[in-house]
């Protein structure tokens, strides 16, 4: 639970929630009934009972309910005939069609931005997760102001009141709610620095890092768990990882690796979400290799992983990437034979399954393969006194041989990456 009172008070697990999903043909690739699956996976992340799933075609949206008016009643309707309290708009609606269809409909209204950053709000588990999304959700509903933001000045100690003589209510909301974010930045800005310190202090450290991404529910943690052995929340369910987990692992010629597991992506992430959680991408901006952990069995996967690939582009995210097909355990046989046709094209795809561990341990060769590719054999003399630089040098790279020269001199041959060449440099 994020430090913000929750906007959506009526939520409990367990509320009866209707699915209406506007096709406005944007053409993204994904058909109807996709689009109220992953919706209702949503809206079931945070407990959310879904009774009914609509879709409607919109042609012409409308400025006061984005729906036609007959659509609109066929909401109210199904709302009436299964008791739901809520009705979970899967696009994007403004504070006015939100208004006037919960009017019309006599139901709590959201939309896909605020049934994330439920989602978001209920899962962050770190310090700097809940400031990260109670930032989003108060950028989200600085244009909505549909209730009384009284709460925060509870936060920050109290004011006494909460504005001058003749301030309106939704000017002191305005200001409440500005003075929270400027106060959250700060704070975040805090989180950040230390941030930037671990991660600096990782980057003088001779171990590459590698970081899974891909979209929500495509195994990006049970794989995570699959390779380090640790113990992250890896369910069937959108949005199970929210904060970042790093662990050290062992590969093929790598004495160790860092491993991070990060947040799923999503179609229409919101963007206050994106800029909230840039901190947090920014371990996918400094890995070494990224591995784009794909759900291969989804009828959807193109469009998910152009989806991942748009905010990685977004986020200046450049390191080397790898496709990683999994549940490749969910396919028929048929299915198998067309994507293995498929991957043998190209030269950046490994087919696996977390679950079964298939193809795993050769997508351990494949990842050291590529982090090693750089490395080069150097021959290097060293007088045998100097046991600290051959720790060094065992310690950073792979020792292929060594002799002794002369008695007092040891040779060794050392593969090594340029990187760990010029610090070995440096440092003797």
């Amino acid at each position: 639970m994020t430090g913000f009172q929750r906007d959506y008070d009526e939520f409990a697990r367990g509320a009866r929630a209707v699915i209406a999903y506007p096709d406005l043909r944007n053409a993204d690739g994904r058909d109807t009934e996709s689009r109220l699956e992953e919706a209702a996976g949503l809206a079931e992340a945070i407990g959310v009972d879904v009774v009914e799933r609509l879709a409607f075609r919109v042609r012409a949206p409308k400025p006061a309910t984005l729906f036609g008016s007959g659509q609109v009643e066929e909401i109210a309707t199904a709302v009436r005939a299964h008791e739901a309290q809520l009705v979970v708009i899967d696009g994007a609606i403004t504070p006015v069609q939100q208004r006037n269809l919960e009017e019309a409909i006599k139901a709590k209204v959201i939309d896909r931005t605020g049934l994330i950053l439920e989602i978001f709000g209920e899962r962050a588990a770190t310090a700097e997760g809940r400031l990260q999304v109670e930032l989003a959700h108060l950028d989200y509903q600085a244009g909505r102001l549909v209730r009384s933001w009284t709460h925060l000045e509870r936060q920050r100690g109290g004011f006494g009141f909460l504005g001058g003589p003749g301030e309106t209510q939704i000017e002191a909301d305005r200001r409440l709610i500005r003075d929270r974010m400027a106060k959250l930045r700060k704070e975040l800005e805090t989180v950040t620095r230390t941030r930037a310190l671990h991660r600096e202090r990782r980057q003088r450290a001779p171990w590459p890092i590698i970081a899974l991404v891909g979209y929500t529910n495509a195994g990006k943690s049970t794989l995570f768990n699959r390779l380090t052995g640790a113990g992250v929340m890896a369910e069937n369910l959108l949005f199970a990882t929210l904060d970042p987990t790093m662990r050290q692992i062992a590969l093929p010629g790598l004495d160790k690796a860092i491993l991070s597991d990060t947040v799923g992506f999503i179609s229409d992430l919101p963007t206050q979400l994106v800029a909230a959680f840039r901190a947090t991408l920014e371990e996918v901006i400094s890995a070494d290799l990224i591995i784009h952990v794909r759900d291969i069995a989804h009828p959807d996967s193109d469009e998910q992983r152009a989806d991942v690939v748009r905010v990685l582009t977004e986020i200046g995210a450049e390191a080397p990437l790898l496709e990683a097909w999994n549940k490749v355990d969910s396919l028929d046989d048929e299915q198998r034979q067309l994507v293995l046709a498929d991957a043998a094209k190209r030269d950046d795809v490994m087919l696996i399954s977390a679950l079964t561990g298939e193809g795993v341990d050769d997508l351990r060769r494949i990842v050291a393969g590529r982090l090693t590719a750089s490395n080069r054999i150097r021959h290097i003399e060293l007088p045998m006194s100097d046991g600290a630089a051959a720790a060094w040098l065992h310690e950073h790279g792979e020792v292929l041989g060594q002799e002794t020269i002369d008695g007092d001199r040891i040779a060794y041959d050392v593969r090594l990456s340029d990187p760990d060449w010029d610090r070995f440099q440096a440092r003797v």
